[in-house]
């Protein structure tokens, strides 16, 4: 069939029209399969937005986008996953922070740097952390204080769990304890939700972990909080005190999630990565899904999550050092 000069320059241009509008640009030029890295297991924070994103990016960024659920030392072997990927744009992570903020102070032989090995794309979420008790704490312990007390009555049961050891949620733990004046020893998990499942089953006191792991157990009456860990108030959990207002004005803590590529991703991809990310994380429902699990979604320019993770890296290095953790340790 003959197809007019005019005729095929204007199909062109209606074709630029629509990849314009559409909020991810144009399509991925042929990019069938993407994967997202998780750390972590099914069921967590990370997942839940890696999960929400997935869905989104899917038939935009590639045809198909799926989670890919790493767990295994403390998060490390998703990003070691992501080192060793191929830098086309077919391979992508949702990482805390604290694996690279905060692990580079912790590790002596860590696999990966942080900065040389990965390349940010963009912020996922931000949120506090919350402390909470399950049934093995009995229900006259209501807050921080009350917890110390039992804890120096009980001093063999006075312990909490973590997502990983040297994660943020660890270290807040362990302040708490040393504000206590307390022994509180650490019990590291893969995953906010495996600890959590050992609270509520009596096998461990407390968890630290971010609020939205808890919300569930919460309001099903399982766990109560005792404490939240931002500057105000959490949104999600507004009847609960933090710390700050419990008397330590020195334990105030957030994080946040962000999606990386691998190093030497050319710039073009990481634009366009960047593009479908921040349109995910835009879509209402995709908002909503993670305030429903205690997260609020944020993104950034690939620069700006740099910029964040270079202060994290120089705010937790003397905290690490007051606390004396190391991975061997």
């Amino acid at each position: 069939m003959n197809i007019s000069r005019r005729a095929f320059t204007t199909q062109i241009a209606g074709a630029a029209a629509l990849a314009t509008f559409s909020p991810f640009g144009a399509h991925a030029q042929g990019l069938e399969q993407a994967r997202i890295l998780a750390g972590f297991s099914p069921g967590g924070t990370i997942d839940s937005l890696a999960r929400r994103v997935a869905d989104k990016m899917r038939g935009h960024y590639a045809t198909s986008v799926v989670v890919d659920n790493r767990t295994g030392a403390g998060g490390q072997i998703a990003i070691q996953a992501l080192k060793n990927a191929t830098p086309d744009g077919t391979t992508l992570l949702a990482t805390p922070m604290s694996m690279l903020g905060i692990y580079p102070h912790t590790y002596r032989k860590l696999t990966y740097d942080p900065v040389a090995d990965l390349a940010p794309v963009s912020l996922g979420v931000v949120f506090d952390f919350g402390f909470a008790v399950g049934p093995l704490v009995p229900a006259s312990v209501k807050n921080i204080n009350d917890f110390f007390g039992w804890c120096r009555a009980n001093p063999t049961l006075a312990n909490f769990g973590s997502p990983a050891a040297g994660s943020v949620p660890h270290f807040v733990g362990e302040l708490i304890g040393r504000a206590g004046k307390l022994d509180l020893r650490h019990v590291a998990f893969r995953g906010t939700q495996p600890a959590i499942l050992d609270m509520i089953g009596g096998q461990i006191a407390a968890v630290s972990g971010p609020v939205g792991e808890f919300l569930q157990q919460v309001q099903g009456g399982k766990a109560r909080f005792l404490a939240t860990s931002g500057a105000q108030r959490n949104r999600f959990a507004p009847h609960v005190p933090t710390l700050s207002e419990q008397g330590y004005k020195d334990l105030v803590f957030d994080e946040w999630f962000g999606f990386y590529l691998p190093a030497k991703t050319p710039p073009g991809i990481v634009d366009k990565a960047n593009t479908a990310l921040r349109a995910a994380l835009a879509a209402p429902d995709v908002i909503e899904g993670l305030a429903a699990v205690g997260l609020e979604a944020k993104s950034s320019s690939p620069a700006e999550l740099a910029a964040m993770l270079k202060t994290a890296l120089e705010r937790w290095a003397p905290i690490v050092k007051q606390i004396g953790f190391t991975a061997e340790s």
